[in-house]
């Protein structure tokens, strides 16, 4: 009996564990670029070569047991046998058309700025279809590794697809953390607000945005995913340019120096709170 036990406590222990994607990050931010022409590019499956979408790191080590921000890119016509990740994945499409479903699943081509999340243990296809096509994946552990479908299991998450022209868009006016003189604009897309708890959200600044985001906690980490800004950490230093698939960390108590041309939308992780003015 003791031991018929043990044996289901184990089995209770595995599927718990399967079932949960982190919710905080422990490791500090600092002060660091990133640039987009500056990615080290390899291949997202190294076994399959060139046969594999490239992969390019922002932060951390995909193939460790940590979390990790990196680029993916993909091929006109490129579409994945079916498969499972031993992780949940976040993404938002930076260029091109992507799609991220079930096998048997209607195309649904998500364009610039769209997300979707993909849980651990489901069966699923990727397929890109415009002539340069780019994701950035957004992992809260490690390490990422494509499977089997024979291997599937549900960890109790469900899948995400969010069209951009689906997203919803909050003011100034209605953030506490947004200066209501700056005009921009959030969107919500996973996590909680609850202390020290994993959140992100899409910040659109205007074209002309001149201003400053302050980190106030432990872990920020910013990509930008459409337009393009400059950045300076203090007033001394040299700015540097960000396109998209650009990517910014900010330690904490820490302000980043902005400025934009055009309509800029950047993909913010953070373990806490923000503020932009």
């Amino acid at each position: 009996m003791k031991n018929q036990f043990l044996i289901v406590l184990a089995i209770a222990t595995t599927v718990f564990t399967q079932a949960q994607t982190p919710t905080t990050d422990n490791i500090k931010s600092v002060n660091e670029v990133v640039t987009a022409d500056n990615v080290e590019w390899g291949w997202l499956n190294p076994l399959r070569g060139n046969k594999s979408p490239a992969a390019g790191k922002l932060w951390g080590d995909r193939t460790k047991n940590e979390p990790a921000g990196f680029l993916v890119k993909f091929n006109k016509g490129f579409s994945s046998p079916p498969h499972i990740h031993n992780i949940t994945y976040r993404s938002i499409v930076i260029k091109g058309l992507l799609h991220n479903d079930d096998e048997q699943g209607e195309k649904q081509w998500l364009t610039v700025g769209s997300y979707w999340q993909q849980p651990a243990g489901e069966a699923h296809i990727t397929a890109a279809d415009d002539n340069d096509n780019m994701a950035f994946l957004d992992i809260q552990e490690g390490p990422y590794l494509v499977k089997p479908t024979s291997e599937a299991f549900d960890n109790g998450e469900r899948p995400v697809n969010v069209d951009k022209t689906n997203l919803v868009w909050l003011n100034a006016n209605d953030i506490e953390w947004v200066s209501s003189k700056s005009n921009v604009e959030t969107a919500f897309l996973w996590g909680t607000h609850e202390e020290n708890q994993l959140r992100a959200v899409l910040l659109k600044l205007p074209a002309g945005f001149s201003g400053k985001i302050k980190n106030l906690s432990s872990n920020f980490r910013a990509v930008v995913i459409s337009g393009g800004l400059t950045l300076q950490f203090s007033k001394k230093e040299e700015k540097s340019k960000l396109e998209p698939g650009s990517y910014f960390g900010v330690e904490e108590d820490s302000k980043s120096i902005i400025t934009t041309d055009k309509e800029t939308v950047i993909y913010i992780r953070s373990n806490g709170d923000f503020k932009v003015k």
